[in-house]
């Protein structure tokens, strides 16, 4: 993940023309397609429990274990199924609550651009 080289206390980004660094995914992750994934730490606390960012994923379909973590969606569509659990249908303006440890099947419909803060 890249972070912003020493970013003032306080700042603002534009989320949509941010620009993202890759993070290539496991290939054990994914299920169908050729997902792309890029991102962008935007401050870290400094024990590395607490990290804000910008994180995209292009279509296809990948498998995840979550942090806890809350989301909102810029752009792009995604169904995300918690195993055990709820399916989540996300798009732009939504909010997403994540748990730690949940097990998720991301299917990306369109490429989803969020902004992101993960407990750790």
């Amino acid at each position: 993940m890249t972070t912003l080289d020493q970013a003032p206390a306080s700042f603002a980004v534009h989320i949509p023309a941010a620009e993202l660094e890759p993070e290539p995914l496991d290939p054990a992750q994914i299920v169908s397609g050729d997902p792309v994934v890029t991102g962008k730490v935007l401050w870290e606390s400094p024990d590395g429990k607490q990290v804000r960012g910008i994180w995209q994923i292009t279509p296809g379909v990948v498998t995840d274990t979550e942090a806890n973590e809350l989301f909102v969606v810029v752009s792009g569509r995604a169904t995300v199924a918690v195993e055990g659990g709820a399916t989540l249908e996300i798009g732009p303006g939504d909010a997403c609550v994540l748990r730690e440890g949940d097990r998720t099947t991301w299917t990306v419909h369109e490429t989803l651009r969020k902004a992101y803060h993960i407990s750790l």
